[in-house]
Order: C-alpha cells, then structure tokens, then sequence
C-alpha cells in the first residue's frame, strides 16, 4: 500500500478514511464490490473525489455520480464481456446504482498505450491528478486508499493534468475535452483549474 509523504499528506489521509468510514452508503459499496471477490479491485475516480469535494463545499445530499467505476486487473481474461458479468452482478445486488467496471489489464489495448502492471499502475494514469484516486474495503474492514499523485491536488480542489497521463498518452486535448465536459466548476464553485482547458 502506498504511503503518504508528509505529515500533511497523511493528515488528508486520515480526514478521508474518516468521511468514507462515516459514510454509510459508500462502505456498503465497498463491501459489495469486495464480495465480488475481483482481483485487485478498487472503486475509483469520482466514487472518491466527489465525496471530497462535497465535504470540502458541505454539500448535501451528495452529488449525483454518472457512474461508480470499478476497476480490477485479470491478465488471464482479457474479454470484455466478463467485465458486462459483473457489472450484472453488483447491478442485482444494488440495482439502483451506475455501475461501470473495467478490467485495467486490458485497456492497453483499447487505448492504444503501453499494458499497465496493476490497477494502481493505471489510476496513476487517470487524467486529472485529483481523479488518480482508489479506495477499497480489505477482508478486515479497514479501508485502503491509494492516491499515486498524492491528495493536495484533489484536497486544495485543484484540477491539473497528471504528468503520468500526459506520458502514456500523449495528448493533452483529452484533457481539455474532459475539463470543458465535466462542467465541474458548475457543482463545486471553489474548484480552481490549474491548466488552461483552451483547445
């Protein structure tokens, strides 16, 4: 599991296991997608940055999400088809949720990238250093939280670029695109983009 740098970075830490250890909805999440017994499965992205930044805008109820991502990585199967099985499966455990689930060994090849070594190895490629974030519940209880570009970004509700995306795939336009989509000024008034979303 990685560790946090500083002193800082583990007090972030900490806040954020608080919020999502209080957060009733999100752990019965984690416990369904942990019983799914995926390899090396975490929810990612937005499931763990809008819960951030709502806290950080005391916004309530909770901000819609379009879809809760779940990522793992199975290099023995790389059909897409066992990614819809699962996504069935959670969908008849909480049906009323947008479940999305990716299997990160494969995307390489929709991508057109570089393989990924793990699922950690493609958060730390997602496209905002904010949204580069992974949680999951261990056979323990206790939750884990993986932040490869660290947490200032997404807790001073900053959006940048990951320079990681940046070197695997090599076009900032995505970027941009996804800044001018996302709208997420719009929700969280305090956000401050970091890189200019001009095309």
């Amino acid at each position: 599991m990685p560790v946090p740098h500083s002193d800082h970075e583990q007090m972030i830490h900490q806040i954020i296991i608080e919020w999502i250890t209080a957060d009733c909805w999100m752990m019965e999440i984690l416990r369904n997608v942990r019983d799914l017994g995926l390899p090396d499965s975490w929810v990612c992205a937005g499931f763990v940055r809008s819960k951030i930044w709502d806290q950080l805008h005391q916004i309530e109820p909770r901000t819609p999400l379009s879809d809760i991502d779940v990522v793992y990585y199975d290099a023995s199967d790389l059909d897409e088809e066992i990614e819809k099985v699962w996504e069935q499966e959670l969908s008849r455990i909480q049906p009323q949720l947008p479940w999305s689930v990716k299997n990160e060994a494969r995307m390489h090849i929709a991508n057109r990238i570089a393989p990924y070594h793990s699922t950690v190895d493609a958060i730390s490629c997602f496209p905002e250093t904010a949204t580069a974030l992974g949680i999951r519940l261990d056979e323990q209880d206790q939750l884990i939280l993986v932040a490869p570009c660290g947490l200032r970004d997404v807790f001073e509700m900053k959006i940048r670029v990951n320079p990681r995306f940046l070197q695997s795939r090599g076009d900032i336009h995505i970027y941009q695109q996804r800044v001018q989509q996302k709208n997420w000024q719009q929700i969280w008034n305090r956000l401050t983009i970091i890189d200019s979303p001009t095309l």
